[in-house]
């Protein structure tokens, strides 16, 4: 079965983004070096589905990558209520994120990824979707913004598989200590 993965950058405060939704803060202290890590890199060959909600495409289409898609060798799922027409491996979605996940989970294919927003990793916590966490840590506290996590009101236990940092971020990856409630 295809694995979900959320794989995100926070501030040390715990933001995806600062109140305004920028995010130009999401960089290390200095300049990257050839030496520093590629996890993208290493992360996006096991990945076949990109999961987002419509803020971060709006984002990722008029500011981070306005000239190119940056997930053409990937599908992906648009959470929207607007209506917005399709473009091959682009699809804007009204559906429950729980209910399209369980569906593409059972596909075969390589993993899933949860690019963002909030408020879809909020959804699929609540549902209990998320199986992997890859988390980097920006040297950088906004003070208030986007929060990642918002409350459940449930616990969820995690396993710490690996840490690296560099350029003064670091990279935290956990899975799942619990089974599923599905």
């Amino acid at each position: 079965m295809r694995e979900i993965h959320l794989f995100i950058a926070m501030s040390l405060d715990g933001c995806i983004a600062d109140p305004q939704g920028g995010v130009d803060w999401l960089r290390g202290q200095g300049e990257p070096t050839a030496a520093d890590p590629d996890p993208y890199g290493v992360f996006i060959q096991g990945i076949d589905t990109v999961l987002m909600g419509w803020n971060t495409y709006h984002q990722i289409v008029t500011q981070l990558s306005p000239d190119a898609w940056p997930y053409p060798d990937q599908t992906t799922y648009v959470f929207t209520h607007q209506d917005c027409p399709g473009a091959p491996g682009l699809r804007f979605v009204h559906s429950s994120p729980a209910q399209l996940v369980r569906q593409l989970r059972q596909q075969p294919g390589r993993d899933i990824w949860v690019c963002g927003g909030a408020q879809l990793v909020h959804q699929l916590l609540e549902a209990d979707l998320v199986d992997r966490f890859y988390i980097t840590v920006i040297p950088t506290l906004l003070g208030e913004g986007v929060r990642l996590f918002a409350p459940t009101g449930k616990a969820l236990e995690l396993e710490l598989v690996s840490t690296q940092s560099y350029n003064g971020m670091v990279d935290l990856a956990y899975r799942r200590r619990t089974p599923r409630t599905e």
